[in-house]
């Protein structure tokens, strides 16, 4: 359990360049997601997530995000997706904007348990393709959920807590991103309820610092999400 604390420590003394300035915001994030299994070895993903403006003011992002998955093990997969995300820019001063980002993106999953706590592991490579541009970032995340009551084996209906930590690194054209390595990091606990093994909703609070050219931002975040498991 030690060395995984350790991890996000570390991940999250990930800092910005110290000559940016901050630009802080707060806004609302509504994350929907599903897995569902066809068979022992295929399966589907899909998320959709509205994100919000700056002081809750109006739609920001859309992303939809679809993909296969391929079940190597009851402890891993595979998953190779599809994102497609509108942003509806607003701007004190000038004109809206809005900008559309096509993204394939492939991950891997590896899932284990620390006695009763839930531990996953998740590494996605992202194929972005914003307007005329093209990048590709690496991301990790490393999420604990901990049923809030004792439980022998399975975890199937209570209150859990989770905490997790998810890093992202800009591994080509940097520079039409943001000139740097360092692309974003979010931080985010959470408090939830599992209705069923398929049924999960969650409450929590996500801090995400983005790295940006000549400004960073530091945008507070409250998160309602619904997962399902088919």
């Amino acid at each position: 359990m030690r060395k995984y604390l350790l991890i996000i420590v570390a991940l999250l003394a990930m800092n910005f360049k110290t000559t940016a300035q901050t630009t802080h915001q707060n806004s609302g994030w509504l994350f929907l997601m599903n897995s569902t299994k066809f068979n022992d070895k295929w399966g589907m993903h899909f998320d959709f997530q509205v994100r919000t403006q700056d002081e809750w003011d109006g739609v920001r992002h859309v992303l939809i995000r679809p993909g296969i998955t391929y079940f190597i093990n009851k402890s891993s997969d595979v998953t190779l997706g599809y994102l497609y995300t509108p942003t509806f820019l607003r701007v004190a001063g000038a004109a809206d904007n809005t900008f559309t980002e096509h993204r394939i993106w492939e991950q891997y999953i590896y899932k284990h348990k620390i006695s009763s706590i839930n531990v996953s592991h998740r590494v996605r490579l992202e194929q972005r393709f914003v307007e005329e541009q093209f990048s590709q970032r690496a991301r990790y995340f490393l999420r604990f959920m901990v049923p809030l009551k004792k439980v022998d084996e399975s975890f199937d209906e209570g209150f859990f807590a989770a905490v997790q930590n998810e890093v992202f690194l800009n591994v080509q054209n940097k520079d039409q991103v943001n000139g740097s390595l360092f692309d974003q990091n979010r931080a985010y606990g959470a408090a939830g309820y599992r209705f069923s093994p398929k049924v999960d909703v969650e409450v929590g609070y996500m801090n995400q610092s983005v790295n940006g050219r000549n400004n960073n931002t530091n945008n507070n975040i409250v998160q309602l999400a619904l997962y399902t498991r088919f």
